[in-house]
């Protein structure tokens, strides 16, 4: 079982023993190292007395439980040597969500295989520090106080690098997090944990908006994440998500013609974008005649902001469907592409312009190819 039960435990399991090695990374034991935590002692000014917090207290006491990412610099939360499995991650960053980026390399790759701003890796796009919206999934979970917890399992096998860095330039932040792992065998057949962050603000008329493009191997996919600002008035929700996997999109399949954003046509398709995020008939509830937000352990839409009348002017909404028990395998490949539509006179589509962010979250062997560049801090901005 000790190369199992590192990647996965459950009721089943955990009360199976093990030759796994837990361990748990923070700003108390920055390398996970046995019996490395709470060596610090107190900072001392220029004629060496303590200063901080816990100065009266010593090594030992509650001395640096967190640490500051200064404006456009990037902190190296965890560097671990493999093989093992990434088991949780908790943190809760002050600071803006959409301008502090993580990235994950596995096994000294040059490229990230997981490239996102916290606030949306977290499906919380639309909170800030002091704007709580509360998450309960398998995946993710956000409790009181914007504490951010994942619980993705992320196996490696050389190494994992976790970095977090604030492209925000003018403004430091300040971060605690607490990285839990296992060291242990890793399966051959376990893949290697992806997200990918995008946006289009806003999305141009008639596009079909690209959540992900270029997976290239085998893997599954496993997630969507979704920040969608409404740009104008009426249901903006009637657009079909499409996966198009292992040659879907070759072009001799549609006879070399584009036909709603790609070539090929996908082996599973949608029917509308509450349908996909598990929800119907608009997210409405009837009683209220108003949106409604829920969270379940799959999917979920647990965050509508609201016009306030005032500077509050769009309707945004965060909405996550996570593909555990059903995850979408793929070969080769995989595309995937969701639909922008409303509508207008007639009884016709309307294509929206609206500003969309997504994240997918997917498994595949490495290497990763090269990520679309992300945004610079303007282009990542929620305005």
């Amino acid at each position: 079982m000790s190369g199992f039960d590192g990647l996965h435990c459950s009721m089943n399991t955990i009360s199976l023993l093990s030759k796994a090695k837990s361990r748990s990374i923070c700003a108390e034991n920055r390398t996970g190292a046995k019996s490395g935590g709470a060596r610090e002692f107190p900072p001392v000014d220029e004629n060496g007395n303590p200063q901080g917090s816990g100065r009266e207290l010593g090594q030992g006491w509650k001395i640096h439980p967190c640490d500051t990412i200064k404006s456009s610099e990037t902190l190296t939360l965890a560097d671990i040597e493999g093989p093992g499995c990434i088991q949780q991650i908790w943190m809760t960053p002050t600071g803006s969500y959409r301008s502090t980026i993580l990235r994950i390399y596995y096994d000294g790759q040059k490229n990230p295989s997981v490239e996102c701003p916290i606030g949306d890796f977290f499906a919380s796009a639309y909170t800030n520090f002091n704007t709580f919206a509360p998450i309960s999934s398998l995946a993710i979970c956000v409790n009181p106080g914007n504490a951010f917890n994942c619980y993705w399992p992320m196996p490696f096998r050389k190494r994992i690098r976790i970095t977090m860095e604030n492209v925000n330039p003018t403004e430091d932040m300040r971060i605690f997090y607490q990285i839990n792992y296992a060291l242990n065998d890793v399966p051959d057949d376990a893949a290697y944990f992806h997200a990918q962050f995008r946006r289009a603000n806003p999305l141009k008329f008639g596009d079909v908006y690209t959540i992900l493009d270029g997976a290239k191997g085998r893997g599954q996919y496993v997630g969507t994440y979704m920040a969608w600002q409404m740009n104008n008035n009426g249901w903006w929700g009637e657009g079909e998500i499409k996966f198009y996997m292992d040659g879907d999109t070759d072009p001799a399949l549609s006879d070399g013609k584009e036909i709603a954003g790609s070539t090929g046509f996908p082996t599973i398709c949608g029917t509308g974008t509450e349908d996909y995020f598990c929800g119907s008939y608009n997210f409405e509830n009837k009683a209220t005649r108003q949106y409604q937000e829920f969270t379940t352990p799959y999917a979920g839409v647990p965050h509508i902001v609201r016009p306030d009348g005032t500077y509050g002017a769009n309707l945004r909404f965060s909405m996550y469907r996570w593909h555990i028990t059903d995850p979408i395998r793929f070969e080769e490949d995989l595309k995937v592409t969701i639909q922008a539509l409303g509508w207008r006179s007639g009884g016709r589509y309307l294509p929206l312009q609206d500003d969309i962010a997504s994240v997918a979250f997917w498994y595949q062997e490495i290497p990763t190819a090269p990520f679309p560049e992300l945004p610079d801090f303007d282009g990542l901005e929620i305005i």
